[in-house]
C-alpha cells in the first residue's frame, strides 16, 4: 500500500477510535430462555411479530410459536432465508411483515436470519432508501422496531453487533450495514436451542466468534471494554469449544459458547475486524462459502502474514487463555497462540484450504475485500488489494 493511503487510512481510524466513548454503543438486555421472551413483548405492548428464520432452523421454533400466541402474541413465520442472507429475502421478510402489520421482530437461528431481521428493521425504519444505499457506516439513522435475537450458534454475535451482512442476488457482492439502531434490544442466550446444531456448525460458528475476539484485540481501536470482552471471550472459547463440538448437549459448555459469542460480538462492535473478515465476505459473497468456514481457515493464515505487528498483542491472549507462560517472549507466545488455532482446526475436522475459488476471480475478489476492509478496519498492517491476493491463493484448494 503506498504511503499516501496509508496514512489516510490511519487518520481515519484514529478519528473513530477517539469518537468510540461518545458513539452510542449498547448491550442487548440479556434472557436466559425462550420462555422469557413473550413476556418481554407481552410488557410492551406487542400484539403481532415476525418471526425471521430458515427452513432448517424452523424445526427448532415451534416451542416458541405456541409460546407467543399463549401469551396473546400472533406470530408470523418468514422461514426462507437464506445462508447468506440476500437482498431478495430482506425484501419479501418486509413485505409479509408490513402485509401483515407485525409491529416486532424476532431473529431466530444462526448469523444469517439474524441479520436478515436487522435488514428488515432497516428497512422498515427508512422505506425509501434501498439496502445498497445502507451499505457502509452510519446510513440508517432511525430507530428499528423492536428487535429480538434468538442466536442458535454460538459464532456470529450478530445478536449484539451493529452490523448485518446482506449479499446482492444479482451481482453476488456481500456486503455489511453497520449503524447502531441495528443492536438488537434483546438477547436471548439459550442452550438448549444449540444442542441439535450439526458438529461441523459447532465448530466453524465457534472459531467464528474466535476470530471476532482477536481481529478485536490485535486491531488499534481497542477500548478498555473491548480489550475485557475479547480477553474474556478467547478464555471460554479456547476452553469450551471442543467440549461443545464432542458433547452437542453439554449445557455448560455450550452456554460459554453463546457468553462467549455475545462477548466478542461487543468487542469487535466496538473495535472493528480485519482483513480475515474481509476476504471471507468476498469468499461468501462469490461462491457461498459459509462465513464460519472460511474464518476458520484464513485466521490462522492472515495472522501470520502479520507477522511481529501482531505479536505483543496475541502474546497477551495466548497468557490469559493459559496457552503461553508470562516469561515466553511476544514471539513465542504468539506463535503458540497461532498453533492453538490450527490444533482446534484440525481437532474438529476443519480443512486448511477451501473449495471453489477460481484464481481468475481473485483479483476483483481481493478488490472487494480492500474496499470493504480500507480505511475501516484498524488492522495491525495494512495491505491494498494487490497484497490481500495472497490470501485467497494460499487457502485456494491445489
Amino acid at each position: 500500500m503506498n504511503i499516501f493511503k496509508k496514512i489516510y487510512c490511519r487518520i481515519f481510524q484514529g478519528c473513530f477510535h477517539l469518537a468510540i466513548p461518545i458513539l452510542p454503543y449498547r448491550d442487548p438486555k440479556i434472557l436466559n430462555s425462550i420462555e422469557e421472551l413473550p413476556r418481554e413483548f407481552a410488557g410492551r405492548g406487542i400484539k403481532k411479530v415476525l418471526l425471521v428464520t430458515d427452513p432448517v432452523i424452523r424445526s427448532l421454533t415451534g416451542k416458541l410459536e405456541t409460546l407467543l400466541p399463549e401469551n396473546g402474541i400472533e406470530c408470523v413465520v418468514y422461514d426462507k432465508t437464506c445462508p447468506n442472507p440476500t437482498v431478495s429475502n430482506v425484501e419479501e421478510a418486509l413485505k409479509l411483515y408490513n402485509e401483515q402489520d407485525c409491529q416486532a421482530l424476532i431473529g431466530f437461528g444462526g448469523g444469517s436470519p439474524i441479520d436478515c431481521a436487522k435488514a428488515v428493521g432497516a428497512r422498515v425504519a427508512c422505506p425509501k432508501k434501498s439496502l445498497a444505499q445502507m451499505k457502509g457506516i452510519l446510513k440508517i439513522h432511525k430507530r428499528i422496531p423492536l428487535l429480538a435475537a434468538v442466536p442458535t450458534t454460538a459464532g456470529t454475535g450478530s445478536e449484539t453487533t451493529v452490523a448485518a451482512v446482506i449479499t446482492d442476488d444479482k451481482t453476488h457482492y456481500k456486503y455489511p450495514i453497520n449503524d447502531f439502531p441495528l443492536i438488537p434490544k434483546i438477547a436471548v442466550l439459550d442452550p438448549t436451542v444449540t444442542y441439535s446444531l450439526p458438529p461441523h456448525l459447532t465448530s466453524t460458528t465457534g472459531m467464528d466468534a474466535l476470530t471476532h475476539a482477536v481481529e478485536a484485540f490485535i486491531g488499534g481501536s481497542t477500548t478498555k471494554k473491548s480489550r475485557d470482552y475479547a480477553i474474556r471471550a478467547t478464555k471460554l472459547i479456547i476452553h469450551n469449544i471442543e467440549n461443545a463440538y464432542k458433547n452437542p448437549t453439554d449445557e455448560a459448555a455450550r452456554k460459554n459458547m453463546l457468553i462467549a459469542s455475545n462477548l466478542a460480538g461487543g468487542a469487535f462492535s466496538r473495535s472493528y475486524v480485519g482483513y480475515v473478515h474481509a476476504v471471507a465476505h468476498s469468499l461468501g459473497g462469490a461462491y457461498n462459502i459459509p462465513h464460519g468456514l472460511a474464518n476458520s481457515v484464513l485466521l490462522p493464515i492472515v495472522l501470520r502474514h502479520y507477522g511481529s505487528k501482531a505479536w505483543k498483542k496475541l502474546a497477551i491472549l495466548a497468557v490469559e487463555a493459559g496457552i503461553a507462560d508470562k516469561n515466553d517472549s511476544k514471539q513465542a507466545a504468539a506463535e503458540k497462540m497461532i498453533a492453538e488455532i490450527c490444533r482446534l482446526n484440525k481437532a474438529m475436522g476443519i480443512p486448511e484450504t477451501l473449495k471453489g475459488i477460481k484464481a481468475e476471480d481473485i483479483p476483483e475478489l481481493a478488490r472487494r475485500a480492500d474496499k470493504e476492509g480500507n480505511p475501516l478496519y484498524p488492522v495491525p498492517v495494512l495491505m491494498n488489494a494487490k497484497e490481500l491476493e495472497k490470501f485467497y491463493f494460499e487457502v485456494m484448494e491445489k
